[in-house]
This record gives C-alpha cells, sequence and structure tokens, in this order.
C-alpha cells in the first residue's frame, strides 16, 4: 500500500509540477512543431466494439500482434504523433513511472508511431530504457492508425490512448489535444475500471 502511494505521489508530481519537462538531451534536438490542430481525423472504431487486430514491427526486432494478448492481459495503445517532437519526447518516459501499476491491472503498454524503426530506434535511445514495446506502423504507411480512425491529414497520427480489454473489446478511447500529454491518472482510473 505504502509503494502504491509513493507511485501516485510520484505520478502527480511529474505530471502536476513541470518535472516532465525536456530532459538536456533533447534541449536542442527536437523539432519545434508550433500550435497545431488539435485533433485532425475521424474515428473509425468505438468503445464496446472488438478492437481491429494488428500486426507491426518492434524496436527489438519482433512482431508483435494485438492478438498476442487475447485472454492474457489488457492492452493500452498509446499512438504518438512523431518522433524528435516536444510532447511526444516528453509523454513516453512518464509511463516508466507507473509501470507497476500497468502490472497491478495485468496491462501491457504498446507505444506506436509512423516513423520508421531506425527513426524511433534513435529517439527513444534518448529516452532511456523504456519497459514497452515501441511499434513502428510506418508500412503501409499509418496502416494501423488509420484502421482506427487516428490518422491525420498530415500523414502523422493522432495523439491517441486506446484501451482493449482481454476479449479484445475496446473501452476506452481518447483521441487527445495532440499539443497536451493525456494524464497518466487518467489511463490508470480506467484500468481499474475493467473487469478483473
Amino acid at each position: 500500500m505504502k509503494k502504491r502511494v509513493f507511485l501516485f505521489l510520484l505520478f502527480f508530481f511529474f505530471t502536476a509540477s513541470g518535472a516532465s519537462a525536456l530532459s538536456d538531451a533533447y534541449k536542442e534536438n527536437v523539432y519545434q512543431t508550433g500550435k497545431l490542430k488539435p485533433v485532425d481525423s475521424v474515428l473509425k472504431v468505438k468503445v464496446g466494439q472488438k478492437a481491429p487486430v494488428f500486426t507491426l514491427p518492434a524496436l527489438s526486432g519482433k512482431k508483435v500482434s494485438l492478438a498476442d494478448y487475447r485472454g492474457k492481459k489488457n492492452v493500452v495503445l498509446s499512438f504518438v504523433p512523431a518522433a524528435w517532437t516536444p510532447v511526444c519526447s516528453d509523454q513516453w518516459p512518464g509511463y516508466n513511472i507507473v509501470k507497476e501499476l500497468f502490472d497491478e491491472h495485468d496491462a501491457v503498454l504498446l507505444g506506436i508511431s509512423v516513423d520508421n524503426i531506425p527513426t524511433l530506434y534513435s529517439w527513444t535511445r534518448q529516452m532511456g530504457d523504456l519497459w514497452f514495446d515501441v511499434l513502428s506502423d510506418f508500412w503501409p504507411h499509418g496502416g494501423v492508425a488509420s484502421r482506427y480512425g487516428i490518422l491525420r491529414s498530415d500523414g502523422t497520427a493522432e495523439r491517441a490512448i486506446i484501451i482493449i480489454d482481454k476479449k479484445g473489446i475496446l473501452r476506452y478511447i481518447d483521441v487527445h489535444d495532440i499539443n497536451e500529454r493525456p494524464p497518466l491518472e487518467t489511463i490508470i482510473r480506467r484500468l481499474a475500471q475493467l473487469p478483473k
């Protein structure tokens, strides 16, 4: 219980205090996008439907399929628009703080971007070790993002959080303002609401 309270306080500090600002490794290395249109796509899926199944290459060299987790794990998909951009470079490292909370809810996190593997490799090396698989939706370009209805008109993915239960049913969809990081506490709260 003490450990859980500590984790909640840690991610509250992370999300509320600005402690998540870009690390020194990124200060001169990210592309400044400026303010973007908050949402630029039309969702093709809805809560209660079966999630579209996909298989994508991971940085680890393996192929990861959504079907691999059916009956075994809840899945959180974290789509980000582009490597080497400020909010994206800030978002994924924050998930390292709450890995134990994902574990507690029997959930796996899959990070997805339309960037190619070499770009994702270089970018994520700057983040340190990420505990979750990072997947490339590069070819066919944005195919998975398009099937979910979150491919933007410029060819990047929306910033989206999608939670899928162990039966493969979509339980939560947040197509977030692309200019802002989705709150960690919402993800954890939604995971806690899933059937055991």
